[in-house]
C-alpha cells in the first residue's frame, strides 16, 4: 500500500474520531446514529494509523508530502 494521506489530514481524521467519542461517552449521541459515527470513526482512526485511504485512490488524491533527501 502506498501512503497517501498527509500529517494534518490525520490529524483532522483523529480529531473527528475523539470528538464522536466524546459526544458518545456524554451520552450525546444515541442510537443508530451512534453505531453509524462509531463505525465512522473506528474507520478514520484505522485509515489514520495506515497512513492510506482507499477512497483516495480512484480519485488520484494525495496529501502525502514526501520528505526531501
Amino acid at each position: 500500500m502506498k501512503k497517501n494521506m498527509g500529517a494534518t489530514d490525520k490529524a483532522i481524521r483523529i480529531l473527528t474520531a475523539a470528538a464522536i467519542a466524546v459526544l458518545y461517552f456524554t451520552n450525546v449521541i444515541a442510537g443508530m446514529w451512534a453505531i453509524i459515527l462509531g463505525i465512522l470513526a473506528a474507520v478514520f482512526l484505522l485509515t489514520s494509523f495506515i497512513s492510506f485511504c482507499p477512497l483516495y485512490l480512484p480519485f488520484h488524491i494525495s496529501t502525502y508530502k514526501k520528505k526531501k533527501q
